[in-house]
């Protein structure tokens, strides 16, 4: 490896290590090589994140950035010298263990989504939308992991749309407030609670019902998605059980809250990440499940 990836990866763990609150835990499970390219994975996601979400910058400032940073990453897997300290690692990540490349280009698209008020009128639409920002983040996590069956592919998705539901609950509160209303419209109207409602933070029967549903329709892809234990190389099912467990309960405490999202933003304290990390590299063989 030379110095250019070395400090690449370098890089990214760092970054992994500094905001990627839950998933960062989960990493500590895998192998050194794989706990490495995990992290180089997640800088990549976090890079292309950020420059969606910097509200220091202009709708059309961050269009451009997010061009830019597609046309770097083009660069990059041409060959031509890196323009992000990320770069270099994800794309020695991507040669290794062959990652479609439109996987990546598909979490830019998603994140270009954002980029205007986001609204959706139904379900369908919204699994569209978190199959490229969550999705397909999944297809990447096992092909670095590594599978033998490709029923892993659909159970991925379905991981990765668990977890950006679990998100999206958790984070009612500050979506609204920058134009995000990721609750189906159809859903909305079902329950009898307005956009006006969640702007608002209104808590109410008809709220705790619409979440009751939400929490209950993720849990519905978290089983889904325990399935693709068994279909994954030894080294990715404890880092599955991992993340599954650290979601979960997430998912967990915003029911235990009554669904209270806007309160405060709910968060999981070290010491259950930590134990749930433990556990799944003690049990390395036990399906995971969801709390």
């Amino acid at each position: 490896m030379d110095a250019m990836v070395a400090d690449s990866f370098a890089y990214c763990q760092q970054l992994a290590r500094r905001s990627g609150r839950n998933f960062y835990f989960s990493f500590l499970t895998l192998p050194q090589p794989l706990f490495r390219d995990m992290c180089a994975l997640y800088a990549f996601m976090r890079v292309t994140d950020d420059l969606g979400d910097d509200l220091t910058r202009s709708m059309p400032q961050r269009t451009a950035a997010l061009r830019s940073w597609r046309g770097a990453l083009d660069g990059a897997l041409a060959g031509d010298p890196s323009s992000h300290p990320v770069l270099p690692a994800m794309i020695d990540v991507q040669r290794r263990h062959e990652l479609p490349v439109e996987y990546l280009h598909t979490v830019i698209t998603g994140v270009e989504r954002d980029l205007e008020p986001i609204g959706f009128e139904t379900f369908e639409e919204l699994s569209d939308y978190c199959y490229h920002v969550a999705g397909v983040v999944g297809l990447c996590c096992i092909h670095i992991w590594g599978f033998n069956d490709a029923a892993a592919l659909e159970r991925a998705v379905d991981c990765g749309i668990a977890f950006q539901l679990t998100n999206i609950l958790r984070d009612l509160r500050e979506d609204a407030a920058n134009d995000r209303v990721y609750l189906p419209r159809e859903d909305l109207a079902r329950f009898d609670y307005s956009v006006d409602d969640l702007r608002a933070g209104v808590i109410n029967e008809s709220f705790r019902e619409l979440m009751s549903f939400q929490v209950a329709r993720a849990r519905r892809y978290y089983d889904r998605g325990c399935d693709l234990h068994p279909l994954l190389e030894p080294p990715g099912r404890p880092v599955l059980s991992a993340m599954i467990g650290i979601y979960g309960r997430l998912l967990r405490k915003i029911e235990r809250k009554n669904y209270d999202v806007f309160s405060s933003r709910l968060t999981l304290p070290r010491i259950t990440k930590l134990s749930v990390t433990a556990m799944s590299l003690l049990c390395p063989g036990r399906r995971p499940s969801v709390p």
